[in-house]
């Protein structure tokens, strides 16, 4: 049976990777520090039906804490690691930068001293569409510059991809960097924003909707994005003989094997029609309170997947409306509303 590492298990996407990879019949080993950050009794909630599950473990410490991860990793000996935990939340970056600092840089150098002390088969680790930043010509591409992010969280994203590039390129770990484009779904975070307006709406409580309407979003369902996450596990980078080799579009570097690769819907929605759809799955009109754009927030993100479908002949699919549906769905269910 192959082991994979799952660092932040207790987490939204973390939780449901987990649970397609013990489906797919893999022994997971969870790895979560149980932050506050948000409600604590989700995630616990979460690492309770996991461990339901006789090949699910799990370690409950901070990323930081590198003597209990590094002891974990020599116990289990994982042939996979997959990088999810992050201090997350855009907006959350600019009332504490250094949490971002603490857990994004100084915890994922953590895990990738494991990986290279451990010489697992292949490292992948989770980045994000901010590092895109101020680009503005979409679809984004995995081989367009991200030089103009706006947020500390998008920085240490893109920190993250290069310090992984040097690993990489310095001790041939096969090393894949996928890019998230606006991850939602069941089990997700009281911070996003999907949740945010069913909650408020079913209280009969306003909205506040950014840039007065003015925003597109690559909405992902959360079942579409591990999909694809599991099929690159099979599907580590080879560093090329020849870089003359790397075909059109690929992001596999020269000089590594190592490549970053975008995981969205390949679809821009409107941010009013996706409230639109909420309002049709909860059965009620949502009052919305029109404000200026956020500090640091940008108006649209759109992925190319091409690059995804050319490794994995995979595309997610799920439409905002059968993912809302499901979402809400959910949330009736766990709250008892």
């Amino acid at each position: 049976m192959r082991k994979v590492l799952i660092t932040g298990t207790a987490g939204f996407i973390g939780y449901h990777l987990a649970t397609h990879m013990l489906e797919e019949g893999f022994q997971v080993i969870g790895f979560d520090g149980m932050t506050d950050y948000y409600d604590v009794t989700l995630k616990q909630r979460r690492h309770q039906m996991l461990l339901q599950n006789q090949n699910f473990t799990c370690v409950e410490a901070m990323l930081e804490d590198f003597e209990t991860l590094h002891k974990l990793v020599e116990q289990t000996r994982p042939d996979i690691i997959i990088h999810l935990a992050a201090q997350a939340g855009v907006r959350y970056s600019l009332e504490n930068p250094r949490a971002y600092i603490e857990t994004n840089i100084v915890g994922t150098f953590n895990v990738m001293e494991c990986a290279r002390e451990f010489g697992v088969e292949h490292l992948l680790m989770a980045s994000t569409s901010s590092v895109y930043g101020a680009n503005t010509d979409m679809p984004f591409a995995e081989t367009d510059q991200t030089d103009t992010q706006l947020t500390i969280y998008a920085a240490t994203k893109k920190a993250n991809e290069n310090m992984a590039h040097s690993y990489a390129h310095l001790w041939k770990i096969p090393t894949t960097m996928f890019r998230f484009f606006t991850v939602y779904g069941s089990w997700g975070r009281p911070d996003m924003a999907l949740f945010k307006f069913v909650d408020a709406a079913l209280k009969g409580q306003p909205i506040d909707v950014y840039n007065n309407g003015d925003m597109a979003r690559d909405f992902t369902y959360v079942t579409d994005l591990v999909h694809g996450i599991c099929l690159l596990c099979d599907t580590p980078p080879v560093e090329p003989a020849n870089p003359d080799d790397i075909a059109p579009g690929d992001s596999l570097s020269p000089a590594a094997p190592y490549r970053t690769v975008n995981i969205g819907n390949n679809d821009k929605v409107q941010l009013l029609d996706f409230i639109d759809q909420i309002e049709a799955a909860i059965g009620q009109p949502i009052e919305r309170n029109y404000m200026e754009m956020q500090q640091g927030d940008v108006p649209a993100t759109w992925a190319n997947t091409e690059l995804l479908q050319s490794l994995t002949g995979y595309k997610p699919q799920t439409s905002v409306r059968e993912g809302i549906g499901k979402f809400v769905a959910w949330y009736r269910d766990y709250y008892q509303v």
